[in-house]
C-alpha cells in the first residue's frame, strides 16, 4: 500500500471534501473585546498558554485523596495559584461540595475560570443528587419536531449555569453506525446523519440560547469503531468521501447553525492523516485543513481528555498537549502534567512549530468566550436553596415528555396493546433482574389488578420452576426485563439465568416484553420477536417503567421509532404506533399548567388542619385534569390512636356516593338499553307499588330528589322493642338458616325475609305533606330489585361484570371483609346504639348493613383510584378504555339540571353547585359540574367544564358521627378550590 506524505494528502482533502455550507461565527467572538483586551494585556506568555489548559477536578474529595489523583482539591488549588490555568473540568461528586470548590477556586484565580463538565444528559452523569435527562439514544426515537431536546438543553443550561458551570461537552454528534461500538452507542442520537444532525443543533441551540457554552463531539466522527478510545487508539479506515458525507455531517450542520465549540476525538484515520499512529487531536490535517479551513468552523477548538490512552500511548509526558495546540487546538482538557505542558509547549514556540501569536490569538478567543458565559462580572455560585434550584419539577416534566414520545413498540400481535378488555384478562407480571416490586409493577396495578413476581439475575432452579406453576393460572404474563448495564462489554447487564427465564416467557405465547436497556440488547436475548408484543424503553429509569405501564394500558400512545439498525426483525425506523384508550394516565401537577409545591402546600395545609383539628384521622386525595391524575396523596392514619398509616391501596365506606357510583350508573346504563324509562312511574318497576301512595310517582321526579319522600326512615329501630330487645324476625345473636346474614361480625344476624320487610315500610311510608327538595335515600334502597328485574342480574354482579371490572376499577365491591385485609380497610364508627362495635370493613350505614351490607344508597366501599376511574368515564361522557362504556347521551340527560325553573339544584341521581354559593360544591364549580358527598366524609366532584375529576375519600364519623368538622371547616370543597384557584391565575 502506498503512503502518502502529508502534503500529498492535503491535496487530496481539497478536492475530495465537499465545499462545507456557509457557517455561522459563534456568539462569542468579538465580544466584550475591551474586558478581553485588558486581562490580556496582565498576563505572561506563560500565563497565555495557561489559559489554553483545562484541569481535572473532583467533589468527591474522599476519592480524590485515596486515589492520589491530580484532580485532588490540593494539587488544583497549587495549579490555579502557581500556573494560572484557563479552566477546570468537573467529575465525581456532588451539587453542594461542588459549588463550594468553585466558589473557592474561583477566589483564588487570577482569571475567573471557565468550568466545564461531561453532562451529556444531565448533571447526573457526573454528580449526584440532579437532574438524569434521557440518553441521546433515547431521545433519538422520538419522532416530530424538535422542540422538546431544545427546551431540555434549556433547562440544563440554566441548571449548569446556577452550579457555576459554563460549558457543557456535548452533544454527541457521532453517528453510531456501528452495534458493537463501546464508548459511543447510547450516547449517539443513532444511526441516521440526518436525524443526528436536527437533534443536536436543537439540542445544542437550547443550551447556547440559555447562556451555555457547548462543544460537540467527536471530531470527525466517533460512531463507526470497536476500539474505546479510553483504553488505545481506533482505527477508522473509511475514505475522504464516507468520512465527509456521513460522519462530519452532524458537525457541518453545528457549525452552520452557530455552535460555540468542537471536541476532537482520538482517532486514527489514514484517509485524512496517515502519519502512523497520531490520534487525530494533534493532526493538523484533520485539526485545521479540515475543521478550521475546509469546515469553516471559527469557535473553540478543544481536545477530548488528553490522559486517555488513545493519545497518550503513543505520545506521552505533555508532548501530546503540544502537539495539539500546533495542530490548531485552542483548549487542552484534562492535561495530566501541567508544568511538562507548559514547557513543551514554550520549547515548540521556540522551535518555530507554533508562534507566540498563535497562542495569544487562542488565549483571546478563551478569554472572549468566558466573557460571553458572564465571567466578565463573575459572582460566586449562590449556596441558598441549590438543591431545589437543580432538581426543578419542569425538569421532571420535560422528562416525563422525552421519555413518553421515545417508548417505541416493535412488535403488537393482533392489536393486542394497548389491552382493552380488561375484564377478560388476567394478568400477572415478571420483573426479570429485580429482587424487589418494581416501579413498572407499581405503575401496572394502578389500572387493574395484578399478580407480580420478580426474578433476580440469578434465579435459583427452584425460584423459576415455582414461577412457571404459578404463572399457568394467567392469561397473559406483562414482563418487564431490567437490565442494569447499557455496555456491551456486559452484555448489557443480561445474564444467561435472565434470557432463559425470558424465553420460557416468550413461549409462553401470552407475554408482553418490555426491555428496559441498551436497544443493542435485544441482538443478546434470543427471538424477542416471538414475544406477543415487545416494547423498547431504552432504558432502566423509573420514568421508563412507569410510561412503558402507562403505554400497555393506553394511557398514552406509542409513537417511537428506532433510531438504530438492531438487526434484521428490528431494522432503523422500525416503530408501531399506537393509540390512547382514554385511560387516567399518570403525571405531576406540571404537566396540566400547575405548580408543584404550591399544590402541594396548599392541599397539604388544608389537609393537615383537618388531621389536627380531628375532623378525620386522615384522608386520602386524588385529583386529575384533562384525564391526567397529577395529585394523589395519603394522609394521617386509619384512626387517632392506632399506628396504621392511610394508604393510597387503602379501600374506604364510600356511603352515599354509592348513589351515584353503584345506582345511577345502573340506571344509565338501563336507560341506555331502553329498559328504564326516566318518565315512567314507580308502579311501572315495582308492582308492589301499584296500590300504595308512591304508585304514580314519576322516576325523574324521585331520583331529584323532589318526589316528596321522606328523607329516611330509622329501620333498625323500628325492629326494636321498647324494652331494647329486638323484635320476632328480626335480629338473633347466632347464625343459622333463619338468620344467616351478618349485621356485624359474629354477634348480630338478620332475619332472612326482613330485607322484604324493609321495602315494605318503604312502600307504606307517608309523603311529605309539601312539594319540593327533600334528600331521600328511600328510593335508592329499591335500586337493587329494580336492577335485578330489568336485567336479570344481581346489582352487585351487574356493576361488576358491565363496568367496575371493565373500567379495571376492581376495588369497587360491597362487603369487603370477603376480598380484602382488614389492614387495608379504613375503619368507620365506634357504633355506641345499634351495633355495639367497631365497624370494620362493614358498611356504616344501618339500613345498608340490614340488607347483608349491599344496598343502592350505601354499602360500596373502594379506593380513591378505582372511584376515579368511574367518574373519569362520566367526564369523558361515557368513554374509557377503549370502549363506549356508557352513551354520551345518558351522561348529559343525568348530569344535566332537571328543574332549575323550580329552584332544584340536582340532577338524575347526582348533586350540582347551587344557583348561589351554598357550600355543597366547590366554590368555583361550573354550572356544568356534577358530584356527591358521603356520610362517612367523603366526596367525589367532575367538572367538564375543568375537565377535572376529584375524589375525596375520609373517614370522619370515627370514632362518632357526631364529629362534622370535614363539613364545618370545608375540607372536602376547599381543597378542590385550590386547583380551581391556581388555574384561574393561567
Amino acid at each position: 500500500m502506498k503512503i502518502f506524505a502529508p502534503s500529498f494528502l492535503l491535496l487530496l482533502l481539497t478536492s475530495s471534501l465537499s465545499v462545507a455550507q456557509v457557517s455561522a461565527p459563534p456568539s462569542f467572538l468579538h465580544k466584550n473585546q475591551q474586558w478581553v483586551d485588558s486581562v490580556f494585556a496582565t498576563l505572561t506568555p506563560d500565563e497565555r498558554i495557561a489559559q489554553l489548559i483545562m484541569i481535572p477536578a473532583v467533589s468527591d474529595v474522599k476519592r480524590a485523596l485515596i486515589d492520589q489523583k491530580a484532580s485532588n482539591p490540593t494539587m488544583v488549588e497549587k495549579l490555579i495559584r502557581e500556573n494560572k490555568i484557563g479552566g477546570i473540568v468537573f467529575f465525581q461528586g456532588g451539587p453542594v461540595p461542588q459549588a463550594r470548590l468553585t466558589n473557592f477556586y474561583q477566589s483564588i484565580s487570577k482569571v475567573p475560570l471557565l468550568v466545564a463538565m461531561d453532562a451529556e444528559f444531565g448533571l447526573a452523569m457526573r454528580i449526584d443528587s440532579t437532574v438524569r435527562y434521557p440518553y441521546q439514544m433515547t431521545l433519538g426515537a422520538i419522532q416530530g419536531n424538535n422542540d422538546l431536546i431544545y427546551e431540555m438543553g434549556g433547562q440544563l443550561a440554566k441548571q449548569a449555569k446556577r452550579l457555576g458551570m459554563h460549558i457543557n461537552f456535548a452533544p454527541v454528534a457521532d453517528v453510531n453506525n456501528n452495534p458493537n461500538n463501546p464508548v459511543i452507542s447510547f450516547r449517539s442520537f443513532g444511526e441516521n446523519k440526518y436525524m443526528v444532525a436536527d437533534k443536536a443543533v436543537a439540542y445544542m441551540k437550547g443550551m447556547q440560547d440559555n447562556g451555555l457554552l457547548t462543544s460537540a463531539k467527536h471530531f470527525p466522527g466517533h460512531g463507526d469503531t470497536g476500539v474505546d478510545s479510553h483504553y488505545d487508539l481506533p482505527l477508522i479506515s473509511h475514505s475522504v468521501q464516507r468520512l465527509d458525507s456521513l460522519e462530519m455531517y452532524p458537525f457541518k450542520a453545528l457549525i452552520a447553525n452557530g455552535i460555540s465549540g468542537i471536541m476532537i476525538a482520538h482517532l486514527s484515520i489514514p484517509a485524512l492523516d496517515n502519519t502512523p499512529n497520531l490520534p487525530s487531536t494533534l493532526s493538523k490535517p484533520i485539526v485545521t485543513d479540515v475543521l478550521r479551513d475546509k469546515l469553516g468552523f471559527d469557535g473553540l477548538i478543544y481536545s477530548d481528555a488528553m490522559n486517555m490512552k488513545g493519545v497518550t500511548k503513543y505520545f506521552p509526558d505533555g508532548k501530546a498537549d503540544a502537539m495539539g495546540l500546533e495542530a490548531g487546538m485552542d483548549v487542552l482538557e484534562f492535561t495530566e502534567d501541567v508544568n511538562k505542558s507548559i514547557a513543551e509547549i514554550k520549547k515548540s514556540i521556540a522551535e518555530g512549530k507554533i508562534t507566540q501569536a498563535e497562542i495569544d490569538a487562542r488565549c483571546k478567543k478563551v478569554l472572549a468566550a468566558k466573557a460571553w458565559a458572564g465571567l466578565n462580572h463573575y459572582k460566586p455560585v449562590d449556596m441558598n436553596h441549590l438543591y431545589e434550584d437543580l432538581n426543578l419539577k419542569s425538569a421532571e416534566l420535560i422528562n416525563r415528555l422525552l421519555t413518553e414520545k421515545a417508548l417505541t413498540v416493535l412488535k403488537n400481535d393482533n392489536n393486542l396493546l394497548p389491552l382493552r378488555a380488561l375484564d377478560a384478562l388476567k394478568i400477572a407480571s415478571v420483573s426479570i433482574g429485580v429482587d424487589t416490586i418494581s416501579t413498572f409493577q407499581k405503575t401496572l396495578e394502578l389500572y387493574t389488578t395484578v399478580k407480580h413476581f420478580q426474578v433476580p439475575t440469578k434465579p435459583t432452579d427452584a425460584q423459576v420452576a415455582d414461577l412457571k406453576a404459578q404463572l399457568k393460572d394467567y392469561n397473559l404474563v406483562l414482563v418487564g426485563v431490567h437490565l442494569g448495564s447499557i455496555s456491551p462489554r456486559t452484555n448489557y447487564g443480561l445474564t444467561d439465568q435472565m434470557n432463559a427465564v425470558l424465553q420460557d416467557l416468550i413461549a409462553t405465547n401470552k407475554a408482553v416484553v418490555s426491555v428496559f436497556g441498551n436497544p443493542y440488547a435485544l441482538n443478546k436475548i434470543q427471538k424477542p420477536e416471538n414475544a406477543k408484543a415487545l416494547i423498547m424503553s431504552y432504558q432502566l429509569t423509573n420514568y421508563t417503567q412507569d410510561l412503558s405501564a402507562q403505554l400497555i394500558f393506553g394511557a398514552i400512545p406509542a409513537q417511537g421509532k428506532l433510531p438504530v439498525t438492531v438487526n434484521a426483525q428490528f431494522p432503523y425506523n422500525a416503530g408501531i404506533e399506537t393509540p390512547s384508550l382514554g385511560r387516567l394516565k399518570y403525571t405531576i401537577p406540571e404537566e396540566v399548567g400547575l405548580d408543584s409545591k404550591i399544590i402541594t402546600y396548599k392541599i397539604d395545609s388544608i389537609a393537615n388542619v383537618a388531621i389536627t383539628q380531628k375532623a378525620t384521622p386522615g384522608c386520602v386525595v386524588q385529583l386529575a385534569k384533562d384525564g391526567k391524575v397529577f395529585f394523589k396523596k395519603a394522609y394521617g392514619k386509619h384512626t387517632y390512636e392506632g399506628p396504621e398509616k392511610v394508604q393510597l391501596t387503602d379501600l374506604y365506606d364510600l356511603a352515599s356516593v354509592t348513589k351515584i357510583t353503584a345506582s345511577t350508573l345502573a340506571l344509565m346504563s338501563l336507560w341506555d338499553q331502553k329498559k328504564f324509562d326516566l318518565d315512567a312511574t314507580m308502579k311501572d318497576y315495582l308492582p308492589d307499588f301499584a296500590k300504595s301512595n308512591k304508585a304514580d310517582l314519576q322516576w325523574r321526579r324521585v331520583l331529584t330528589h323532589s318526589a316528596r319522600l321522606k328523607a329516611f326512615i330509622v329501620l333498625w329501630k323500628e325492629a326494636q322493642n321498647p324494652d331494647g330487645s329486638w323484635k320476632k324476625k328480626t335480629f338473633s345473636t347466632k347464625q343459622s338458616k333463619r338468620y344467616p346474614t351478618s349485621v356485624v361480625g359474629d354477634s348480630l344476624f338478620i332475619y332472612k325475609d326482613y330485607p322484604e320487610t324493609i321495602f315494605k315500610s318503604i312502600r307504606d311510608s307517608p309523603l311529605n305533606e309539601k312539594e319540593g327538595y327533600v334528600y331521600s335515600d328511600l328510593s335508592f334502597i329499591l335500586y337493587p330489585q329494580i336492577v335485578k328485574s330489568l336485567s336479570g342480574e344481581n346489582f352487585e354482579d351487574y356493576l361488576k361484570n358491565h363496568y367496575y371490572h371493565k373500567l379495571g376499577a376492581n376495588t369497587l365491591t360491597f362487603n369487603p371483609k370477603r376480598f380484602y385485609k382488614l389492614e387495608d380497610i379504613v375503619p368507620t364508627e365506634r357504633d355506641t346504639f345499634f351495633r355495639m362495635t367497631q365497624l370494620h370493613g362493614q358498611v356504616h350505614d344501618e339500613a345498608a348493613a340490614m340488607l347483608g351490607g349491599l344496598s343502592g344508597h350505601a354499602g360500596l366501599f373502594g379506593t380513591a383510584n378505582d372511584v376515579m376511574k368511574v367518574w373519569q368515564m362520566y367526564l369523558q361522557q361515557g368513554y374509557y378504555g377503549g370502549e363506549q362504556v356508557l352513551s354520551k347521551d345518558a351522561l348529559i340527560e343525568f348530569t344535566r339540571y332537571q328543574y332549575p325553573e323550580m329552584g332544584s339544584r340536582r340532577g338524575i341521581g347526582f348533586d350540582k353547585p347551587t344557583f348561589k354559593y351554598s357550600g355543597n360544591a366547590p366554590r368555583y364549580a361550573s354550572p356544568s359540574s356534577f358530584g356527591h358527598t358521603g356520610y362517612t366524609g367523603i366526596m367525589t366532584w367532575a367538572d367538564p367544564a375543568w375537565k377535572l375529576n376529584y375524589v375525596f375519600l375520609s373517614n370522619r364519623v370515627y370514632p362518632t358521627r357526631e364529629n362534622n368538622k370535614i363539613s364545618t371547616l370545608n375540607i372536602r370543597t376547599s381543597i378542590m378550590d385550590v386547583v380551581y384557584q391556581e388555574l384561574l391565575k393561567k
